[in-house]
């Protein structure tokens, strides 16, 4: 079997307000900015002027965001992040920091669209959408569901198979004891 990666390092986006990114993710969020690279390198034909903060997470990973010194650049790798939910980032939390991170969401202000909450069944979820728009998960599994993982795996590929051939039944058989 071949070595999984350890952790993730990081994940970088790039934003256009990289003040606004770190009162976000350090002031509301929690999370500490860890690093900040002010860098110049030779990129893609031509000198590039970054900024590269990092803010860090639990397992020493951390989100990264990159601002370009020249608006060109900028635009070049800044393009906007989809308006859609369903690409986003999703955190692990424990059910205690998914209440504070609640907490803060609201004393920040931050209204629904931009949060919500919704229940996976086999999860709970709190979303926010952060100042570049990029939805951002807040997930605390529910402890029936660690019991299946092992079930999950030895399902996956051919649950795959299933839906891609047309069979677009449900699987969550969480979500629908709890509606039930």
């Amino acid at each position: 079997m071949t070595k999984l990666p350890s952790r993730l390092h990081h994940t970088a986006y790039v934003t256009k307000d990289l003040e606004a990114t770190r009162a976000f993710y350090e002031d509301v969020i929690g999370l500490p900015l860890t690093a900040t690279w002010c860098e110049k390198d030779f990129l893609f034909g031509k000198d590039r002027t970054y900024c590269h903060c990092f803010f860090g997470i639990g397992d020493g990973g951390a989100l990264a965001f990159f601002q370009f010194a020249d608006p060109e650049d900028q635009a070049l790798f800044g393009p906007d992040i989809p308006e859609t939910p369903f690409i986003h980032l999703a955190l692990n939390v424990d059910k205690e920091t998914q209440q504070e991170l609640e907490a803060r969401i609201v004393k920040a202000g931050i209204q629904p669209p931009n949060t919500y909450i919704l229940e996976h069944g086999y999860c709970r979820s709190v979303y926010v959408v952060d100042p570049n728009g990029m939805t951002v998960e807040f997930t605390c599994d529910d402890a029936r569901a660690e019991g299946g993982d092992e079930y999950r795996r030895s399902i996956a590929h051919a649950e795959l198979k299933r839906w891609l051939a047309g069979d677009h039944t449900t699987n969550n058989d969480f979500r629908h004891e709890e509606a039930a």
